[in-house]
């Protein structure tokens, strides 16, 4: 029998009651933020939920994690804590409870249409990682900047690549995101270009946003890292090729991504993705005992612009153990993005980096055409997976471009 909500939910929703994805909203202009989960076209309000004791189980009957300004509490408790408010809220909006389906002034407190209200970054980040994880994407950056010879580096077959990115600049989906400035690789032997990007790029990843934490010192097996992940969101990792491209020798992305990431505002739980998950491409050649899984999936999520989440090489929870192996501590609210993901043809590629090959191949969009970004253009993203009747999506990621100040 296929669950279903009293809240009228369109066939085309990425938020039936299979999905219940959380986030945190102000209900009203200068309103205190209060965490919420998305059914249909509403938001749930979790904090009026939680006053009116129906979260009466034994994790959260006495947790006031629903009454904070962000998530960070709730998914630090980890996921006993995760299940029983899955199975609660899931009970609560069945067509089959009356709690809340027949008590109009408590339906009326906590059911807030999403028009409403303003989506706020769900979780405190205090640290963010950013990973390298799809092959093709690997490969194709290979193809451009080292040509077919060696396309990707022996060591990325071995251990997760990745580098400290800055948490300060993510920003939730429908910020604008101003060109930045810095240098870019000199041509020939002048002096380097400093101004606007000139090769402004998106990047078409997901991140994990981490529970429960590890001891500094204590590294988190990977068969048990899952109970670390809290959900993921879809992400984009604004990048200025240019700027990039003179840096990152020796020590990496700098400048040319830190001054902006968007996030999408829903993190879809782990147990929502769960009937869509999917073997992972089998490591050749087969990982450090550190990194083997018993059991190695990622989730079919459908991706636009154009991918899916199951060409990640490296899983989100290998990612996690490889994060933690040398002591490193994870905190709950921390985020780690996949790096973009790519599929194996130029349609699923992941950024136009890939998609006009540095340029070489301007992209024919309605009319126009792009090498890379332009000042007014907007990217949106959006993701998710089809089951048997309805969907479980991530809603959309979206971003628009501003000029650089003179």
């Amino acid at each position: 029998m296929v669950l279903k909500s009293f809240v009228e939910v369109q066939p085309d929703s990425h938020f039936p009651i299979q999905n219940l994805p959380y986030g945190v909203f102000r209900p009203a202009p200068g309103s205190e933020p209060r965490p919420g989960v998305a059914i249909g076209e509403y938001v749930l309000d979790l904090s009026v939920v939680a006053s009116a004791g129906l979260f009466d189980g034994p994790v959260l009957k006495n947790s006031d994690c629903f009454n904070q300004v962000n998530l960070n509490k709730f998914v630090g408790l980890g996921r006993p804590a995760w299940k029983e408010a899955r199975v609660t809220l899931q009970k609560l909006l069945s067509a089959t409870e009356p709690t809340l389906r027949d008590n109009p002034s408590l339906r009326q407190k906590a059911l807030v249409p999403v028009v409403q209200v303003q989506m706020l970054l769900p979780v405190v980040i205090g640290d963010y990682t950013d990973f390298f994880a799809s092959m093709h994407h690997a490969k194709n950056c290979g193809l451009i900047f080292r040509g077919p010879e060696n396309p990707i580096n022996p060591n990325w077959f071995h251990i997760p690549i990745a580098y400290h990115g800055r948490a300060s600049s993510i920003v939730i989906s429908g910020t604008d995101i101003i060109r930045p400035r810095g240098q870019g690789h000199p041509p020939g032997n002048s002096p380097p270009y400093f101004g606007p990007s000139r090769k402004l790029d998106f990047e078409m990843e997901m991140a994990a946003v981490v529970g429960p934490g590890n001891e500094l010192g204590k590294p988190v097996d990977v068969n048990e890292a899952a109970d670390h992940i809290f959900g993921l969101v879809l992400m984009n990792d604004w990048s200025a090729r240019d700027i990039q491209a003179w840096e990152y020798v020796p020590l990496g992305p700098f400048l040319g991504k830190s001054f902006g990431t968007t996030i999408s505002p829903w993190i879809v739980t782990l147990d929502a993705l769960e009937p869509f998950a999917s073997d992972a491409p089998k490591k050749n050649p087969p990982p450090l005992p550190y990194l083997a899984e018993k059991i190695s999936k990622n989730y079919d999520i459908s991706l636009q612009v154009l991918g899916s989440s199951k060409y990640i090489y490296w899983t989100i929870t290998q990612q996690l153990a490889h994060h933690t192996i040398n002591g490193c501590n994870l905190r709950p609210g921390d985020l780690l993005g996949t790096g973009t993901i790519s599929g194996p043809e130029p349609e699923s590629y992941g950024c136009l980096l890939e998609l006009t090959w540095n340029g070489q191949k301007p992209l024919s969009l309605g009319g126009s055409t792009r090498k890379f970004l332009e000042d007014g253009d907007e990217v949106i993203f959006t993701g998710c997976c089809k089951g048997d009747g309805y969907l479980v999506g991530f809603g959309t990621c979206s971003g628009k471009i501003l000029p650089s100040p003179s």
